[in-house]
């Protein structure tokens, strides 16, 4: 194989997960708007049910509802996609966007360092774990963290972890029907949490646009292009690259939502992308990395 050929398959993850990355951030700040109307339970049913109905019309599983394999690795990736956001979400109603991401991230950071190997690996990771501590403020704006809105944001680590191991397995037995029938499990599992919090307001007209643009932004799009990089990135290196989630977060909450960040937090945004940039540049081919998980 070329070392073209080779180069390829992992640009095109990477470029997928940064697009997706971004996506997601900006539909989490544009779901922030949602709450006062409908709450953070109305805001996920919204998001991964509408997302389910536009990706089932557009993908048409049911077209190919033949014999397929690993069905409870299948609802286990949608239920954990259900779960991640709706807590992800109830965080966000207490403590800041990029405060909550980097929090979410200790999911991702511990698939990386139990399916890291060579020393340069553990380099990026410190220089992930050193941003992050930079990140959080852990001096005196500690105690204006909400306790609770710090568990559910922990609880969607644990959730955003199985869904990076759960996902690599739905996407090699499921392809492209993989996220179209996770997103539905998952909206099957929010939308009476949506309904019993917010009602009848869920079927305001007004709210439609926002609804949509959250949906396309949070899910649809980003988890399509998240498969992408699933398929053809171990496991470890794409929970590193995620460490760019919390600084692209930290930004959308600073640009979208006036959540200002101190000189040492943007320091911690630059040691995360350098960390993000040094893992894309060393990167093992899926084929030639040890697997995470059988």
């Amino acid at each position: 194989m070329s070392s073209r050929s080779a180069v390829a398959p992992v640009a095109l993850a990477v470029g997928a997960l940064l697009v997706s990355m971004v996506s997601y951030q900006c539909g989490a700040s544009l779901a922030k708007h949602l709450f006062p109307q409908v709450g953070a339970q109305g805001a996920t049913a919204y998001r991964l049910g509408l997302s389910a109905l536009i990706l089932l019309l557009w993908r048409r599983p049911w077209r190919r509802a033949g014999s397929r394999r690993d069905w409870s690795a299948l609802w286990g990736y949608g239920l954990s996609m259900g779960a991640m956001n709706l807590v992800f979400y109830m965080s966000l109603r207490t403590i800041p966007l990029g405060i909550a991401v980097a929090l979410e991230f200790t999911g991702p950071l511990a698939l990386a360092l139990f399916g890291s190997r060579r020393p340069l690996d553990f380099v990026w990771i410190a220089l992930v774990i050193g941003g992050l501590l930079l990140l959080l403020p852990l001096r005196a704006q500690a105690q204006a963290l909400d306790p609770v809105g710090v568990m559910y944001a922990l609880a969607a680590g644990v959730g955003w972890a199985l869904y990076i191991v759960l996902g690599k397995k739905v996407g090699a037995s499921h392809g492209g029907d993989a996220v179209t029938l996770g997103i539905s499990i998952g909206a099957l599992l929010v939308i009476p949490f949506g309904v019993a919090h917010a009602g009848e307001a869920l079927l305001s007209p007004t709210l439609l646009p926002y609804a949509l643009g959250v949906a396309l932004l949070s899910s649809a799009l980003p988890y399509s292009l998240e498969m992408v990089a699933l398929t053809r990135l171990p496991a470890r290196t794409f929970s590193t690259l995620l460490s760019l989630e919390p600084a692209i977060a930290a930004m959308a909450g600073a640009a979208l939502l006036d959540q200002q960040l101190t000189p040492m937090q943007w320091a911690a945004i630059a040691a995360i992308i350098v960390a993000a940039a040094g893992t894309a540049v060393t990167v093992q081919p899926a084929a030639e990395a040890e697997p995470l998980a059988n």
